[in-house]
């Protein structure tokens, strides 16, 4: 960790600083503010809410990091992996909750991967130095998604799907009984995290991926498809967002406004954590999640406001690009 720190750019030793203090100041006014169980409640629901929102940011990251795209359709794929996924569990009615539940999730990580390949190489590739037309097409993209979804599954939520027996338990954490699924959630996005972070930085494909983004001309001189592996990390954003909405519908089902609550959320976590750092998404993602949930206890508690979980939100984000205007992780212009 030391060696870690000393590698580290100063503006970015500075961040880690921040987030340390800032983190540690929600905790000392949860503590003090809520009591000991209540405060564990709400960093619990913070950390919950915080890898939710790293499945579609980190995706989001990716594929602005890596293809210079920002991919406003982001929100809409995590839509459709949580109505696809939905549609299956419920087709597959013959089957145990187990086949059930993994048939949804390959359905729908399988379904928003390959129309995220074909976007990228039908729509977003003659685009990749065109940012505005990336910009205009991703939007009518969302639009025209969130469109099919209703036409498709109607406009009606849907109901939480039964997880797993596996999952289906409950468990104790600071008095309160909690489904066993919330904390599978929580195992989810720090798996996907650490997952990955290696795949980009400790294997063949991720030398390769890097190797492309700073120079495609060499790379493909050295015979790699370079066309490919940008569909590759187009794919792999994609379905880390279809993971996310397969993932909540057992949580809280599925409605048509989900994409565009979780687009904002995690547009905001890429500001703050640095546009195109995936390490910096993973902090910020836990940060917002933290903010959001206690912002929303001390509504709950003193001032009946439910707007100040979101009004958190954009005063940090306002307050951090004050502070470090590239983000707290991002690179820094020359």
């Amino acid at each position: 960790m030391q060696n870690y720190l000393a590698n580290l750019p100063p503006q970015h030793r500075r961040s880690w600083l921040l987030v340390v203090i800032y983190i540690a100041v929600l905790l000392v006014v949860s503590l003090a503010d809520f009591g000991l169980n209540t405060a564990g409640q709400t960093v619990f629901r913070g950390i919950l809410l915080g890898m939710l929102v790293f499945l579609v940011a980190s995706g989001l990251s990716l594929i602005f990091g890596l293809l210079d795209v920002l991919n406003f359709a982001q929100g809409a794929f995590l839509l459709i992996g949580a109505y696809v996924g939905n549609a299956t569990y419920d087709a597959l009615d013959a089957l145990s909750d187990e086949m059930r539940f993994l048939a949804a999730i390959l359905s729908a990580v399988g379904t928003v991967g390959v129309l995220g390949a074909i976007i990228e190489a039908g729509l977003i590739r003659p685009l990749y130095k065109r940012p505005i037309f990336q910009i205009v097409l991703t939007f009518g993209l969302a639009a025209i998604f969130l469109d099919l979804v209703e036409r498709v599954y109607g406009p009606d939520p849907k109901q939480p799907i039964d997880p797993p027996a596996l999952l289906n338990g409950k468990f104790t954490l600071f008095a309160q009984s909690l489904s066993t699924y919330r904390l599978f959630i929580i195992f989810l996005g720090l798996i996907m995290m650490v997952s990955v972070y290696i795949l980009l930085n400790r294997t063949r494909i991720g030398i390769i991926i890097r190797a492309g983004v700073q120079d495609a001309e060499m790379v493909q001189a050295l015979g790699i498809n370079v066309r490919r592996v940008f569909t590759l990390v187009f794919v792999l954003g994609a379905a880390l967002a279809a993971l996310g909405g397969i993932a909540i519908v057992p949580y809280q089902g599925a409605t048509l406004e989900m994409g565009n609550q979780f687009l904002i959320l995690a547009i905001v976590v890429v500001v703050i954590g640095g546009m195109g750092s995936y390490e910096g998404t993973a902090i910020a993602s836990i940060v917002v999640g933290l903010t959001r949930a206690v912002a929303e206890q001390l509504s709950l508690t003193h001032f009946d406001a439910p707007v100040l979980a979101e009004t958190s939100i954009l005063l940090l984000m306002i307050a951090v690009l004050l502070i470090q205007p590239s983000g707290l992780f991002g690179r820094e212009e020359a």
